[in-house]
C-alpha cells in the first residue's frame, strides 16, 4: 500500500516562503513520477508542477513558474515543493500525488496520478 504524507502547511503573510515536503512510504519513490496539485474553496483541484522519475524533468503551471521549485530527493523517498514570493491567490490545500505509469513526461491531470496525499493547508495574508 503506498501512502503519501504531506507537511510543511501553514500561515505565512504574502512575500514569504514555504516549504513543503511529501514523504513515500510502501514503496520506493523512483518509481513514480510526481505531481503537486491544489484546490481552493470552491474551485477545481488544479496543477502546480511536477517532476520526472529520475528529476530530470520539471514542469510548472503558468500561474507559479518562476516562484515555486520542485524537487526530489529518492534516497529519502520525499518531494519538495519550495514556494517562495507567496501570494494571498495562492492560498489552497496542497497535495502531492504519485503516478506508477508516468515514465519520462510530466503530466499535468489529475486523473494521471494513481496515489494522492491528504493535503496540507497554506494560507497567505495579504
Amino acid at each position: 500500500q503506498v501512502q503519501l504524507v504531506e507537511s510543511g502547511g501553514g500561515l505565512v503573510q504574502a512575500g514569504g516562503s514555504l516549504r513543503l515536503s511529501c514523504v513515500v512510504s510502501g514503496r520506493t519513490l523512483s518509481s513514480y513520477g510526481m505531481g503537486w496539485f491544489r484546490q481552493a474553496p470552491g474551485k477545481e483541484r488544479e496543477f502546480v508542477g511536477g517532476i520526472s522519475r529520475s528529476g530530470g524533468r520539471t514542469s510548472y503551471a503558468g500561474s507559479v513558474k518562476g516562484r515555486f521549485t520542485i524537487s526530489r530527493d529518492n534516497a529519502k523517498n520525499t518531494v519538495y515543493l519550495q514556494m517562495n514570493g507567496l501570494r494571498p491567490e495562492d492560498t489552497a490545500v496542497y497535495y502531492c500525488a504519485a503516478c506508477q505509469a508516468c515514465t519520462l513526461a510530466v503530466h499535468s491531470t489529475t486523473v494521471t496520478y494513481e496515489y494522492w496525499g491528504q493535503g496540507t493547508q497554506v494560507t497567505v495574508s495579504s
